[in-house]
């Protein structure tokens, strides 16, 4: 049975999408030189990380931090 293509992107490992994202973010840039990437990439998903697992969690602060490791 071969898989939709939804299905494929579905199971593409979050890095693969994090290469596309910031593939796209230095084509945006043109000639400007970035600086703070790291910062700038984790001001962004850090918060949408924990939203995502205290939504996972039922907002149980215990279950978020074993998910979080």
């Amino acid at each position: 049975m071969t898989k939709s293509i939804s299905q494929k992107q579905k199971n593409k490992p979050l890095s693969e999408q994090v290469k596309k994202a910031m593939k796209k973010y230095f084509a945006t840039l043109g000639d400007t030189n970035p600086a703070n990437i790291y910062e700038m990439v984790m001001a962004e998903v850090e918060p949408e990380l924990l939203k995502a697992v205290m939504k996972h969690s039922n907002n149980n602060q215990s279950k978020a931090a074993n998910v979080l490791g």
